[in-house]
């Protein structure tokens, strides 16, 4: 447990840093103009530049930017070098960011997992470890839990984006752009985003109905759960990117609560024409011999996909990206 006057000390020393640089300055100025008599490396003191000749070795301080924030306007500095994030490390990548430290479990996102190579572990997704933080000496923490802030904010300036806040890939890249003094890479990325999307789209338009329903759903050996637009799981690449529609009759609650969990009795209610599945158990066969799933439509025509969790749960822009490519190709195989 870290003691109070630690934690006070850790949590300012961000701030002191520029009165620091300016001592340190002050010194070496005092020092340099009572050692004229040194030599430097092969060179005389008398071969050297006069005082007045030689460029000034300063280092401008770091500078500080307010953003506002769900924990309240914070000061941040406007070019972060060492960033701890918990969460959106798929925008921050996109960004060309790359942090010094992040759970594990975000670590193993297989979309981008290769360009955190040598990234430190954290400790636990939404509960990092504060002594494995602290030795990463972060200039910046971004997060999307906000009962970590006051831990955190005690470390170094936190920034806190709740899950869900930042609704798609255009959001969440616009914000993280602004955010790091980055807009430009974020137009440039989207831009290339967009194109691809489109194209996926198009593939899918020509080749499944304008009105084929569409659920999102994770089964599990003991129950089954139904997920909208911005949950994982594929309903963004669906919803958002394809511009596929769950069925009618649950579509409003589906989008409004984005989650819920079914009894086998409501299943058939919540099962659209096409039905994109995490299981990390079942295969399609499975489903296809299990007594409740083998009955519905979907299934019986062949409109099942099932991955698993390791591929369906992050929804980050990169891993929107690729899924819905993924997903596009599955939907028009054969045609």
């Amino acid at each position: 447990m870290i003691n109070q006057q630690h934690n006070s000390n850790t949590r300012k020393r961000w701030l002191v840093y520029p009165l620091l640089l300016t001592l340190t300055l002050l010194v070496s100025a005092c020092g340099s103009n009572q050692s004229t008599g040194s030599a430097t490396n092969s060179g005389s003191a008398a071969e050297a530049p006069a005082p007045s000749q030689q460029p000034a070795e300063t280092t401008a301080p770091a500078s500080f930017k307010t953003v506002t924030t769900v924990s309240g306007d914070i000061e941040i500095p406007v070019q972060p070098k060492r960033i701890v994030a918990e969460e959106y490390l798929g925008s921050l990548i996109a960004l060309d960011t790359i942090p010094v430290g992040a759970p594990g479990l975000t670590l193993q996102n297989m979309y981008y997992k290769e360009s955190l190579t040598g990234v430190a572990d954290t400790g636990t997704y939404g509960k990092m470890s504060p002594e494995k933080i602290i030795a990463l000496d972060p200039d910046l923490i971004i997060s999307g839990n906000a009962d970590s802030y006051e831990a955190l904010s005690q470390i170094a300036p936190t920034v806190i984006v709740p899950y869900g806040d930042l609704k798609d890939a255009h959001q969440e890249l616009t914000y993280f752009g602004e955010l790091l003094g980055k807009e430009q890479q974020a137009k440039d990325w989207l831009a290339e985003y967009d194109k691809r999307i489109a194209a996926a789209k198009a593939k899918v338009d020509a080749a499944i109905p304008a009105d084929a329903t569409f659920s999102i759903l994770e089964h599990s050996e003991k129950t089954t759960w139904v997920y909208g637009d911005n949950f994982g799981r594929g309903g963004q690449p669906i919803y958002q990117a394809l511009g596929r529609k769950p069925p009618t009759e649950v579509a409003a609650e589906i989008m409004e609560k984005q989650w819920a969990e079914l009894s086998s009795e409501v299943l058939n209610k919540y099962a659209g024409d096409y039905l994109i599945v995490t299981d990390n158990n079942y295969t399609v066969q499975d489903f296809k011999d299990d007594p409740i799933w083998g009955n519905l439509p979907a299934v019986k025509n062949d409109h099942l996909y099932v991955w698993k969790e390791e591929r369906s749960w992050y929804y980050d822009p990169i891993a929107v990206l690729s899924q819905t490519e993924e997903l596009a190709d599955w939907l028009t195989k054969g045609q």
